[in-house]
C-alpha cells in the first residue's frame, strides 16, 4: 500500500527564507484497515510481545485495581527510519489504558523499545481491558509511512514572522498567488495547507491549536523534549484536503470517519494526543493538542 501526500501549494521556505532552518521531517503513518501481523508495523494491531515477559497493567483504572492496557501502534525502524531507538533496538512499541485519567483527562500511554530478534516466542494472547471507554480502542490498521516536510505552526513562530503570515499583502510582495478564498485568512491558509500535516505521524512538529506551544523537558535530564508520535482523531476533511494523499482524492466524502479515520480514534473530543520523547534517557510524556 502506498500513500502520497501532494506537493504543498508553493514553496512556503521560498517565500519565507526565516521559515528554511525550522524545516523538519515528519513520517506520516497514513493507517487503513487491514489485518497486521506482529511482525508488521500497525496501529492497533497485535505486538512482537515476548510469551514470558509481563503484560502491562494500568494501577488506576476507575473500575477497579488494575486494567491490561491496550496497544495502541507498533514501528518497526526499517519502516520508519527517522525513529531514534536507544542502543541497538528497532522497535517501538505504543500502549495505553483505554479509559481518560484525571486531572487532564487523557489516557495513560507506555512506551515500550525491544530488538525484534530477540523475541523468539510471541505472545498469542494477551489479557483484555474490562472495559474501554469509546474512542480509545483502536482498529487494526496497516501502514503506508511516507516522509513529508513540516514547518512549525503558526503558534510557534517569533512575533515578527506571525505578523508577516497574518497580511496577504506580504504574501502577495513574494509572488505567492493563491485563490480569493485564500487571501481572506491567510493565517489560517498556513496553518491548513502549509505548515504541519494532519493525522498519524512521527517526528515532525507539534500540532498546536487547542492550547498555546508548552515546552517539554525530561524530568530526568533537563533536556529539551522531541514530538515522537502523534495519535490523531483524523487525518482527512475537508478544510485541510490538500494533504489527502492522491491515492484517496477520488473519495467523494473525505469527512466521513470511516475514510479520514480509519483507526476509530477520538482524543478527548476529536483532538491530538501528542507523545514527546527526550532524545538523551528516552523517558516520554504527553500533551493533548
Amino acid at each position: 500500500m502506498i500513500r502520497t501526500t501532494p506537493p504543498r501549494p508553493f514553496d512556503v521556505a521560498a517565500a519565507f527564507p526565516q521559515l528554511a532552518p525550522l524545516a523538519r521531517t515528519a513520517t506520516r503513518l497514513h493507517p487503513r484497515p487491514g489485518s497486521p501481523s506482529p511482525y508488521q508495523s500497525s496501529i492497533g494491531g497485535p505486538l512482537l510481545w515476548p510469551s514470558r515477559q509481563p503484560w502491562l497493567y494500568c494501577d488506576k483504572w476507575h473500575e477497579g485495581p488494575v486494567c491490561p492496557l491496550l496497544p495502541v501502534a507498533q514501528l518497526y525502524v526499517r519502516d520508519v527510519p527517522q525513529l531514534r531507538s536507544p542502543g541497538r533496538t528497532d522497535l517501538l512499541q505504543v500502549l495505553w489504558c483505554p479509559s481518560e485519567h484525571p486531572p487532564h483527562f487523557k489516557p495513560r500511554t507506555e512506551l515500550f523499545w525491544r530488538t525484534a530478534a530477540d523475541v523468539t516466542h510471541v505472545l498469542t494472547s494477551p489479557p483484555s481491558p474490562y472495559e474501554a471507554q469509546r474512542g480509545y480502542t483502536p482498529e487494526p490498521c496497516v501502514l503506508a509511512p511516507e516522509q513529508v516536510t513540516e514547518y512549525p505552526h503558526f503558534l510557534e513562530l517569533d512575533r515578527e514572522l506571525r505578523q508577516q503570515l497574518s497580511e496577504w499583502s506580504t504574501w502577495q510582495a513574494v509572488g505567492v498567488v493563491t485563490d480569493d478564498s485564500d487571501e481572506s485568512d491567510p493565517e489560517a491558509f498556513y496553518i491548513d495547507a502549509l505548515s504541519v500535516a494532519p493525522g498519524w505521524k512521527v517526528g515532525g512538529w507539534a500540532p498546536w491549536g487547542l492550547t498555546d506551544p508548552i515546552a517539554r523537558f525530561c524530568i530526568h535530564c533537563g533536556s529539551a523534549m522531541n514530538p515522537l508520535l502523534t495519535i490523531a482523531s483524523d487525518e482527512s476533511r475537508d478544510y485541510r484536503r490538500s494533504w489527502v494523499p492522491l491515492e484517496d482524492q477520488a473519495i467523494p466524502e473525505i469527512d466521513n470517519d470511516k475514510v479520514s479515520n480509519p483507526p476509530g480514534i477520538q482524543v478527548s473530543d476529536a483532538n491530538n494526543l501528542q507523545l514527546y520523547v527526550c532524545p538523551t534517557c528516552f523517558t516520554h510524556t504527553d500533551l493533548i493538542q
